[in-house]
């Protein structure tokens, strides 16, 4: 049973931790994203303020050129972010089920051996992941923040949403 609670407490670290992970994502891609709006700003004021002394075909050429810079580099911030979004998904997605199945082979050792000290080794742990859980849902807000910051606050920050709450949710629907 203390397994299972440390199970638990550890999962929600290790959930807490991907999002803050998101989080820190999001916030990359926003910047990236306010980047390309601030050099095609500069860009066309810059290309504005020369026109008179450029040919059409050179402001042509200019502008096509910034396009296709932009849309490089927006394809390219985009797969980036959102391979990393998948990465952070799959880390978090396997390191829960391999602590579930570690914490079942626990149990079943338990039972056949008759031996208890890993129940009390977890029992000791509980307190101490507790405490740095805490701080891991405290970085992760922080992390919600500094998104918000970098977006403005039409942007939503990944939010951990525990185990427990998960399931009062699904029995509620």
């Amino acid at each position: 049973m203390t397994t299972k609670n440390l199970s638990t407490v550890v999962t929600d670290l290790i959930e807490s931790y991907g999002n803050t992970s998101k989080n820190v994502i999001n916030a990359y891609r926003t910047g990236g994203e306010r980047i390309v709006g601030f050099v095609e700003q500069r860009w066309e004021r810059a290309l504005e303020a020369s026109s008179p002394k450029l040919t059409d075909e050179v402001i042509d050429n200019a502008s096509a050129a910034q396009k296709l810079f932009g849309s490089y580099y927006a394809q390219s911030l985009a797969l980036v972010t959102n391979s990393c979004d998948t990465v952070v998904n799959q880390v978090v997605k396997f390191a829960g089920q391999g602590l579930e199945q570690v914490a079942a082979n626990a149990s079943r050792f338990e039972e056949k051996t008759g031996v208890t000290a890993l129940s009390k080794l977890a029992t000791a742990a509980v307190p101490v992941v507790a405490v740095v859980s805490k701080l891991a849902a405290q970085l992760e807000e922080k992390s919600g923040d500094l998104v918000k910051k970098i977006a403005g606050e039409e942007a939503t920050p990944v939010k951990h949403e525990s185990a427990f709450k998960k399931a009062r949710a699904t029995k509620a629907a």
